[in-house]
């Protein structure tokens, strides 16, 4: 495989209106909305910005909550989301003091009602960075137990690992990104907790589980358990938890049956269009190659072609019908089909995909396509498009042209790593159609002969026929390197 292969499947987003609005909407962040305009000058705040306890009920209350422990906690985890996010400006307490007054409304706040789609969308962004913080922080029973002499949290006596707890949250986020964007970005079906837990931990040439490893299975899958309630509502992604009924005994973990026909019950998760945007906004800002559907839409036709080469098809066809909107048909088709030419490896696929964009230009393409009838790489696809629209006056093809454009059409197939039985198919059909075939393929003057001669001489199903293949492939090479 090419290493300049995108790592990831496009993914096709929704527009930053709509994400910008589904932004506002999550709960988190629309609470963190609410406190910011609530506070003011007299709200107290503690050192760590964080809101005095005395202050909780009221904050709950501010946002419809009941003043009760839990509503206090809500309150307190929008109101960090509202201090990192610069929703409100808060002051340092002076001197002794361990709290000051004086809070006032952050640069951010006006963003959000004056600000622009993208505007918005920066502000959650910093809303997950400080969710995604708060979700591999260390859990710990009893705060007694941390305090070191000196009277300080001591956490060297936690068991955390702040780098692993991080790329293990991050190495399941991309997980469950990559399984959604491969469902074409749709996200419709929810992915069982067990499954992403496995994810991480059952290595790949792992046949059946042993006990120790659907142990570390369960674990992570609590442990996951956790960090999805708290990324839930910053918008990120839809969670149904594990059924707390499934615990045997408290301090017990679930461990899930092959035969649990209800898996649901062991935690199902989702990642929200809003969610796409955010994990791919990571991974790009980590230097990883996470395309989108559009990306190309500004490029030229070169990197359009060279670009949707490994798309799956409805993604490619959706990058090429973005980038044909707004440019004239005949002037598109031109760019396209000189773009098509070269010798290259890439070449023949960007023949094919090509000919695939030439079919969404539509009944406009023709001039452009009958201009290239007499160019050897570019004439036996031209026919093909004209036949396929039963356009009259198709001049045949000389048959050097017909043993080239098989040569490429199977060339771009192996590429692709597409379905080896329709492959396998082509390449019999092929065969089958021109008597005589392979003493005329292996003469033709095309960069990737041999090495076509030879993938049909692995893969024709007949013996004798595949023994011709790799007979031709031989003499190919003698030709090329003589």
């Amino acid at each position: 495989m090419p290493s300049d292969r995108p790592t990831l499947p496009p993914v096709r987003l929704r527009s930053d209106a709509e994400l910008a609005r589904a932004a506002l909407a999550a709960p988190l962040l629309a609470g963190a909305v609410r406190l910011a305009r609530w506070a003011g000058p007299g709200t107290r705040v503690g050192v760590g910005g964080e809101l005095v306890d005395e202050q909780l009920p009221e904050a709950a209350e501010a946002l419809g909550l009941e003043p009760d422990e839990e509503g206090a906690a809500q309150a307190s985890e929008a109101w960090r989301v509202a201090v990192d996010t610069g929703l409100v400006s808060v002051p340092e307490p002076e001197g002794e003091e361990d709290e000051a007054s004086g809070v006032t409304a952050g640069e951010n706040l006006a963003l959000l009602t004056q600000g622009s789609p993208a505007d918005v969308l920066g502000v959650w962004l910093d809303g997950f960075d400080a969710v995604f913080a708060d979700a591999t922080a260390p859990v710990f029973d009893d705060l007694a137990d941390l305090i070191g002499e000196d009277g300080e949290i001591d956490v060297s006596r936690l068991d955390w690992d702040p780098e692993a707890e991080t790329a293990f949250l991050e190495g399941v986020l991309g997980n469950l990104y990559l399984l959604t964007v491969s469902e074409g970005g749709a996200g419709e079906n929810a992915v069982p907790l067990p499954a992403l837990a496995a994810s991480m931990i059952v290595p790949d040439d792992m046949g059946e589980p042993t006990d120790d490893v659907l142990e570390q299975v369960s674990e992570a899958m609590m442990r996951l358990d956790d960090q999805f309630r708290v990324l839930e509502p910053i918008g990120l992604v839809e969670y149904q938890p594990v059924d707390e009924a499934l615990m045997a005994e408290e301090g017990e973990e679930p461990v899930p049956s092959v035969d649990d026909e209800d898996v649901s019950r062991y935690g199902l998760v989702r990642l929200t269009p809003l969610g796409l945007y955010g994990i791919r906004t990571r991974m790009l800002d980590a230097g990883v190659d996470a395309p989108a559907v559009g990306d190309l839409t500004g490029k030229g036709p070169e990197a359009l072609l060279d670009g949707v080469a490994h798309y799956p098809s409805e993604a490619a066809r959706a990058e090429i019908e973005l980038w044909l909107g707004g440019r004239a048909p005949v002037a598109a088709a031109r760019e396209l089909l000189a773009a098509a030419r070269g010798t290259d490896a890439g070449s023949p696929l960007r023949r094919l995909h090509c000919q695939q964009a030439l079919s969404l230009v539509g009944a406009e393409a023709e001039p452009a396509v009958r201009e290239v009838l007499d160019d050897p790489e570019l004439g036996g696809l031209a026919r093909v498009w004209l036949a396929e629209r039963g356009a009259a006056d198709v001049p045949a093809p000389p048959e050097s042209m017909i043993f080239w454009l098989a040569v490429d059409t199977i060339a771009a197939q192996l590429e692709m790593d597409g379905d080896l039985e329709e492959l396998q198919d082509l390449i019999e059909g092929l065969t089958g159609r021109h008597e005589g075939f392979f003493d005329a393929v292996w003469r033709v003057e095309h960069p990737a002969t041999a090495d076509v001669l030879e993938a049909m001489g692995r893969l024709h199903r007949d013996k004798r026929i595949a023994k011709e293949a790799r007979k031709a492939a031989f003499k190919a090479r003698s030709r090329t390197s003589g």
